[in-house]
């Protein structure tokens, strides 16, 4: 296949992984419509009930084949939604490749912010299906596949720029270690602070209303649990964020600049956002920090990451990590030459 070729099918994945997260997202949003008819399980009923999204258990007793029915139809639409959400997640994997074989050389799908976002968002997504049944992240479903859908449209709307041979400051393997584990921590991040979000609508939901709690928000797990998947995400993101931030960072800014630490605003928000997420662990760790402080301060984290990933892209005009727009590539870029006294 020709460069132009790959380029076109990378493009062509895009939209179908875009069509495929919409359909899923109307599939997940048809279940959780449905769910506002299906009784929940309570006391005794519950040893006569099935699951549906998030662990909840529904009445199914001797007298209500209506509600089992309606029941099993909406686990349908769930359990269609996955599906068709791990065919886009494999659709966007298709059209990272393709963008990456599209490049004369081959590189990876990573030159400018549009790659970054098409990558970042396909993190997101292969995450959570990842981790759908170890921690039961079906309650998440209509709020990543809304964040996912958002995030691409932005990314094609206004960020596409055509494929090109990466700089010569990029071309490092260091490119490779730094992005992946960035990106994997950004993820991790992300799913954690919409989890967060979720802990404080349902912990006030609860305390508003009380048993009496309807629609999305009486389907969510509770707060204890929200909280722990929470943590447990972050913890994971943490360490991958340390390893990108700390340590692969500085010594590609060392190999390309020739300094491990040049105080450009990338590299300091970058830093920020360590000290909260560290802050947020420590004050869980030591000072028994759990619910909706430390909530907020997750919430506090995810901010500053991604202020850090756009923000930074169009509000500064000195960093060297700028590629706002889509055409500008990723930095490290390469000083520009002095001038001497005579060009002057």
């Amino acid at each position: 296949m020709t460069d132009a070729a790959w380029e076109s099918l990378s493009n062509q994945a895009v939209a179908a992984a875009g069509l495929l997260y919409f359909l899923a997202l109307l599939a997940h949003l048809v279940e959780w419509a449905s769910l506002r008819k299906v009784p929940l399980a309570s006391g005794a009923a519950a040893r006569d009930s099935i699951d549906i999204p998030g662990g909840v258990a529904v009445a199914t007793g001797p007298h209500s084949d209506e509600a089992e029915g309606r029941a099993r139809r909406t686990a349908l639409f769930g359990r269609l939604g996955f599906l068709i959400t791990c065919i886009a997640v494999a659709v966007q994997a298709v059209s990272l490749f393709a963008r990456g074989m599209a490049a004369d050389p081959n590189r990876v799908p990573w030159g400018n912010m549009y790659e970054f976002t098409l990558t970042g968002t396909f993190v997101v997504a292969f995450l959570y299906v990842v981790l759908y049944r170890k921690f039961r992240l079906a309650w998440m479903a209509p709020i990543v596949l809304a964040f996912v859908l958002t995030v691409l449209m932005v990314a094609v709307i206004w960020l596409y720029a055509p494929v090109a041979p990466l700089t010569e400051a990029l071309s490092s393997y260091w490119l490779v270690i730094h992005v992946v584990s960035a990106i994997i921590a950004t993820g991790a991040f992300t799913l954690g602070g919409i989890t967060s979000a979720l802990y404080l609508v349902k912990a006030r939901s609860l305390s508003k209303n009380g048993p009496q709690e309807t629609g999305y928000v009486a389907r969510l797990p509770q707060p204890e649990a929200l909280d722990r998947v929470s943590y447990r995400l972050h913890a994971f993101g943490f360490p991958v964020w340390t390893f990108a931030v700390l340590i692969t960072g500085p010594i590609w800014a060392h190999q390309a600049w020739s300094s491990y630490w040049n105080w450009d605003p990338k590299e300091v928000w970058a830093f920020i956002t360590w000290v909260v997420y560290a802050a947020y662990l420590h004050a869980r760790t030591t000072a028994g920090w759990k619910g909706r402080n430390a909530a907020i301060l997750a919430l506090v984290g995810v901010a500053t990451l991604w202020f850090n990933f756009i923000g930074i892209n169009y509000f500064s005009t000195t960093s060297q990590h700028s590629y706002a727009g889509g055409a500008k590539q990723i930095a490290p870029l390469e000083p520009a030459p002095a001038l001497s006294r005579d060009s002057a």
